[in-house]
């Protein structure tokens, strides 16, 4: 038996989430004495692949016949590697693709499925009890998975993958997956030339405090200093001041970066949802009974319009220092 986890590789490089969800199928397969293989696609490079085996893969199983995340394709695929492998669990990230590739398998193999996993499953013989967060992150949940298959989608962000000095097996895949109903013509990609959020580590937001679009540079300044990605409240993507695939919160993009930094935004419960799993969250805002306080790990009292870019000569001092 082995574990199958699944990796999302868009434009040729694997994901960031993709290595939390290896190194977490690995702490599965240590438990049941077991190993790991990954499945992917697309045009990624052999060492790439090869490199997975430094966070607990054996082996590699790799279509790049199929270059597009078609659900009907990957899902085909997924069966048929899951036969192959004889797997009993699966493993995707909790992003885009695993949303909608995980449930979509659960169907066809009459499985066990639990979304947003933040922790390792506790294991009694076949019987998993997975933990995951609910009610915007305000509470968590325990789930049995009974099934003879598993499939459990990691939060991104939980698990921290710790890398080994190992290299994995890397296998050509390429069965029989009909075109089917849904056949893709052109992707259009509305993420930006920076980081995407769901990868992000480091993220920099703004709200409604900033004034007006004109006043966006000294966000993009400090995010650009720390390797950030930029992210907006709702109401600033409604008003146009910033594009939509930046908005975090509830109705937006949750996220779970290292380092949120919040700047000129009150904190309303839709936008905690969103973001309130950060590891580290700064907020600075000109009101101090503003409600995004009581959330923080650290909080300035003070004009973004002052703060941000003594932020942002701090963090280029400290660089050219070290």
């Amino acid at each position: 038996m082995s574990i199958l986890v699944f990796a999302d590789a868009p434009k040729g490089k694997i994901a960031k989430a993709a290595y939390e969800a290896v190194y977490y199928g690995k702490q599965i397969a240590d438990k049941s004495s077991s190993t790991v293989t990954v499945l992917t696609y697309g045009d990624v490079s052999d060492s790439d692949l090869a490199a997975l085996g430094n966070y607990g893969a054996t082996k590699v199983l790799v279509n790049k016949n199929i270059k597009e995340d078609n659900d009907e394709q990957l899902t085909a695929m997924g069966a048929a590697a899951v036969e192959k492998e004889g797997a009993k669990v699966i493993i995707f990230s909790f992003d885009p693709l695993g949303k909608s590739l995980a449930p979509r398998l659960s169907a066809r193999l009459q499985a066990g499925l639990v979304t947003g996993a933040t922790e390792l499953p506790e294991m009694d013989g076949d019987n998993f009890t997975v933990t995951k967060s609910v009610f915007s992150g305000k509470a968590f949940s325990k789930n049995a998975i009974k099934t003879e298959i598993k499939i459990i989608s990691l939060m991104p962000n939980s698990i921290k993958p710790v890398k080994g000095g190992e290299t994995a097996q890397v296998e050509s895949f390429t069965p029989d997956a009909a075109e089917g109903k849904i056949k893709v013509k052109e992707m259009k990609m509305d993420s930006g030339d920076g980081i995407p959020l769901p990868e992000a580590d480091l993220v920099v937001s703004a709200g409604r405090g900033l004034k007006g679009p004109e006043n966006w540079g000294i966000v993009e300044d400090l995010a650009k200093a720390l390797g950030a990605a930029t992210a907006c409240s709702r109401p600033v993507a409604d008003m146009d001041w910033r594009p939509h695939h930046e908005h975090v919160g509830q109705t937006g993009i949750a996220i779970r970066p290292n380092l949120y930094i919040a700047a000129g935004i009150s904190g309303a419960i839709q936008h905690l949802a969103g973001v309130n799993n950060s590891q580290t969250i700064v907020v600075i805002n000109t009101d101090p009974e503003a409600p995004f306080f009581k959330a923080a790990d650290y909080g300035v009292v003070g004009d973004a319009f002052e703060v941000l870019p003594r932020l942002t000569a701090a963090v280029k001092k400290f660089k050219a220092n070290n």
